[in-house]
């Protein structure tokens, strides 16, 4: 400790260093940012405890030990690569959703009203629904996986699609602009083992999507008729049809809500 204020008297400190520091704090930021409220802080904690067990050995010269870990530690990047792909292609994605490469940031807005008013009918007759918005984040990979409408949203089209004698009721309708761009579309299921047991496989998809992409998905429950919204694999659910309305208007404006959270008074527990 005694030859730490040395260190600093007699390295001289230059405004290139000050800047050099402050992208690497702010790097970091931006990484912690990317991990809250995702599994990839656990993986975080895990690997930090990993390399710390690695700095203890050494310290203790445990040579047996740290010739197993030296060898599993090669593979690291490989790991981080696998374990952290949802979030190095949502951080990539970040990168090129800034206007100044002059892409449009109105996701969506113009169909919202038919979305709202189809969600508030089907919940009403308690049929369920998926609807995903894209915003800035390409869905093209899911609109393949179903079938291609390319048609103006309506509240009758959608309507249509969701129910349940028709044989595209069980996938999800994703939407870009004011089209539906697909309908019957297979989606990502979530794997966060902390998620509640009451969702089902909509909901899980809803989240799922939301965690890859930028998308905002609205799900509507078969079992209760009730409406949530999943931005960013968070859900907030029991919506009505303003405060859906206003969630959406929001979403496009980058802001989002809490996992599980409940926008109305009298929070109820929503069913699969």
């Amino acid at each position: 400790m005694d030859s730490i204020p040395g260190f600093f008297q007699s390295t001289p400190v230059s405004v290139r260093d000050l800047v050099d520091v402050a992208l690497v704090a702010y790097i970091l930021y931006r990484f912690l940012l990317l991990m809250k409220g995702t599994r990839g802080v656990q993986m975080t904690f895990g690997i930090v405890v990993l390399l710390g067990f690695y700095w203890v050995i050494r310290f203790y010269n445990l040579t047996a030990v740290e010739w197993l870990l030296s060898n599993i530690l090669t593979y690291i990047v490989f790991a981080i690569i696998v374990l952290y792909q949802s979030e190095i292609r949502r951080a990539l994605a970040g990168i090129g959703k800034t206007s100044i490469w002059g892409r449009n940031q109105d996701r969506g807005g113009s169909g919202f009203d038919e979305i709202v008013q189809a969600s508030t009918n089907l919940a009403s007759r308690r049929i369920g629904a998926l609807i995903i918005i894209e915003r800035e984040i390409g869905l093209r990979n899911y609109v393949e996986s179903g079938i291609t409408l390319d048609a103006v949203i309506t509240y009758d089209l959608l309507v249509t699609i969701f129910n349940p004698n028709t044989p595209l009721h069980d996938g999800a309708v994703i939407v870009q602009k004011n089209r539906i761009l697909a309908a019957g579309c297979f989606l990502p299921l979530t794997l966060d083992p902390h998620l509640s047991n009451e969702l089902g496989t909509r909901h899980r998809a809803a989240i799922g999507i939301t965690e890859e992409t930028d998308a905002v998905a609205v799900v509507v429950s078969e079992e209760t008729g009730t409406i949530s919204l999943a931005i960013g694999g968070n859900i907030t659910r029991n919506y009505d049809g303003p405060g859906l309305r206003a969630a959406l208007s929001a979403a496009v404006e980058g802001k989002t809500e809490g996992r599980d959270s409940d926008p109305g008074p009298k929070p109820r527990r929503e069913a699969p």
